[in-house]
């Protein structure tokens, strides 16, 4: 009976912050402020790289990508949160809770793979040189961009349509938005292959571009310290100390929330989580890079 009463579910609730409502005023300032900044910042980032000629290099190039996904992983689900700190419980479509679920695990992972094509870049780099031009050509770059993107829509589409095929047997989602763990806990029935679905997905889309980014500054770090001069050392950590903090930022927040068992799920805890990689880290990202890359300093003084 109670299946039946959900088999034909239209729509869901977003409940948002409801625990915390005398915070929402608060929270949509807040949030509303790092939004635009956000836009701001990472605009900047892409108009200075794009009109500044000395920056069209294989680095920067991956740097807009980063800055596009950021800006687009982020207004997914913004206007929601905003929503729902304003309206309080938000109705979702059934269609447009699978879309936001949809886009915004195609840009995360396109993220996770995006770092990992960064980390190789700065390994042929520091590693190789000499061949350095030749290896990393508009080519090479182009094709690891897209490869980011065609891994994050196969992981959105596997979520997305594995997960709107099931039955559910609730509508109330427990988050700001259509989220993978929250939908896990609508799920008629035995749910054990569906997290089982979504920790395999994790590891081929946060666990494998975490592991080439690792062998890649391990073969970094000993190179680093083989080389003859301290200022050439320095010079070859500066080049990776801001992709190395963007990637510890992102990982290390997303791996947290993925990498898990649903028994281990907490809402307030998962919501903080999601908050911290999903609108800070896109925020931190465009400043980490221009506060530590002497050539983006140089561009902006320009």
């Amino acid at each position: 009976m109670i299946l039946g009463n959900f088999s034909g579910l239209s729509e869901f609730r977003l409940l948002g912050f409801s625990e915390i409502s005398h915070l929402h005023p608060l929270l949509f300032v807040v949030l509303l402020s790092l939004y635009i900044l956000t836009l701001m910042a990472n605009t900047v980032i892409i108009f200075i790289i794009n009109s500044d000629n000395t920056l069209h290099t294989p680095m920067y190039f991956f740097l807009t990508q980063l800055s596009c996904l950021d800006i687009c992983y982020l207004s997914v689900i913004i206007p929601t949160i905003l929503e729902n700190l304003v309206v309080g419980t938000v109705s979702i479509s059934k269609a447009r809770c699978a879309m936001q679920m949809f886009f915004f695990l195609f840009f995360g992972v396109a993220e996770c793979f995006l770092l990992a094509a960064m980390s190789l870049d700065r390994y042929f780099a520091i590693c190789y040189p000499l061949h350095y031009t030749i290896i990393m050509s508009s080519r090479v770059c182009r094709s690891l961009v897209a490869g980011s993107y065609i891994c994050g829509t196969a992981v959105g589409l596997v979520h997305t349509l594995t997960t709107f095929s099931s039955a559910f047997c609730g509508s109330a989602i427990d988050h700001f938005f259509c989220e993978v763990q929250p939908l896990l806990d609508l799920l008629c029935g035995n749910t054990f292959p569906r997290e089982i679905q979504v920790i395999v997905v994790a590891v081929f889309a946060i666990l494998s571009p975490f592991l080439l980014i690792i062998y890649s500054y391990i073969r970094i770090i000993s190179t680093i310290l083989h080389m003859a001069s301290a200022e050439s050392r320095q010079k070859a950590f500066s080049t990776c100390s801001s992709h190395l903090l963007v990637v510890i930022l992102f990982y290390g927040t997303a791996s947290s929330m993925y990498l898990r068992p649903k028994s281990s799920y907490c809402a307030p805890v998962d919501k903080i989580l999601s908050l911290s990689y999903s609108v800070v880290t896109p925020l931190l990202n465009p400043i980490i890079y221009s506060l530590r890359n002497k050539e983006v300093k140089g561009a902006l003084k320009k």
